[in-house]
C-alpha cells in the first residue's frame, strides 16, 4: 500500500530528530501530505515533523522549527505566497521549496522574488524528491528541469512573465537565446558542463558523482559561473542554461578530462 508507513519507524526517526533534516509539509490535500510524508520518511536522514494544511502552517512552523518547508503554492484558505511572505519577515526563516503543478506558472516569479529556494512538481519521483530536499536544506536550492522549461516556453504568457520577474532588470539572465550562447563563451568547458547539469535540476552531489569531482570543487566552479554570468542564484543560472540550449546536450561531458 502506498501509505503503509510502519509506525515504529516514524517513532525511531523522532528519537534521532536532532540528527535529521527536519521537514514540514504544507498542502491543502491530505492525500498529498500523506504521500510526501511516506516518501520522505523512508530516507534515514529526513524526518517529517508535521504535515498540515495552509491555515495551520505558520503555527506548525513556529512550533516545530523545521529546516525545510515544502509549501504548496496555491491553497484555498491561505495561499503559499502569503505564508512565504510572512516567513521572510522572520530573523531566521527555514529553507522553502514550493510544491507546484503546471497550472501555477503565474506565481513562480513572485515566489522566487520572495525567497523560495526552488520548485518541485508534485509528481516528482521519490528519489529525486529526497535528493532535492537535501539540497534545499544546504541552501543550494532545487528546480525541476521541467519547471525551467516551462518558464521559457510560453512567450508572452504567465510563465514568460514569471521568468522576467525572476531575473529582475539586469544581468546575463535577461539575454535572449543567441546572446546567452555568446555569454557562455566566458565559461570554461568544465563550467559549461556544470551549468548544464544545474539546468537539468541536478544537485551539487549528483554533479560531483557524474564528473568524478568533490562536491566542494563543484561548488567552487558554480560560484565562478554565477560571477561570470552575473546571476544571483541557482535558479537564474538554470533558466539561462535552458535558454542557451545546454540542457539535454551533455552527451560529451567529461571527455576533455
Amino acid at each position: 500500500m502506498i501509505f503503509g508507513v510502519p509506525r515504529e519507524k516514524t517513532r525511531n526517526k523522532t528519537k534521532d530528530m536532532q540528527e535529521d533534516i527536519r521537514v514540514l509539509v504544507v498542502d491543502d490535500e491530505e492525500l498529498i501530505r500523506s504521500g510526501l510524508t511516506m516518501i520522505l520518511n523512508t530516507a534515514p536522514d529526513l524526518c517529517v515533523v508535521a504535515a498540515v494544511a495552509g491555515e495551520a502552517a505558520l503555527t506548525a512552523i513556529t512550533e516545530h522549527r523545521p529546516d525545510v518547508v515544502l509549501l504548496d503554492i496555491t491553497m484555498p484558505h491561505v495561499d503559499g505566497l502569503t505564508i512565504l511572505r510572512r516567513l521572510q519577515e522572520w530573523p531566521s526563516p527555514p529553507h522553502v521549496a514550493m510544491l507546484t503543478t503546471f497550472d501555477t506558472d503565474a506565481y513562480l516569479g513572485e515566489a522566487l522574488a520572495l525567497g523560495a529556494g526552488g520548485f518541485l512538481l508534485k509528481d516528482t519521483a521519490p528519489d529525486q524528491l529526497i535528493r532535492s530536499v537535501r539540497a534545499v536544506a544546504t541552501g543550494a536550492g532545487c528546480l525541476s528541469a521541467s519547471v525551467v522549461a516551462r518558464l521559457r516556453h510560453a512567450d508572452g504568457g504567465p510563465a514568460a512573465r514569471a521568468a522576467d520577474a525572476v531575473h529582475g532588470t539586469s544581468g546575463a539572465a535577461l539575454l535572449e537565446a543567441t546572446d546567452a550562447v555568446l555569454v557562455l563563451d566566458t565559461l570554461s568547458p568544465r563550467e559549461r558542463d556544470i551549468l548544464g547539469f544545474v539546468g537539468s535540476g541536478m544537485t551539487n552531489q549528483e554533479i560531483a558523482a557524474r564528473l568524478h569531482l568533490a562536491a566542494a570543487t563543484v561548488k567552487d566552479h558554480l560560484s565562478a559561473v554565477f560571477t561570470k554570468l552575473d546571476v544571483a542564484n541557482r535558479v537564474q543560472a538554470a533558466v539561462l542554461a535552458e535558454r542557451a540550449g545546454l540542457v539535454g546536450d551533455l552527451g560529451d561531458v567529461g571527455k576533455y578530462g
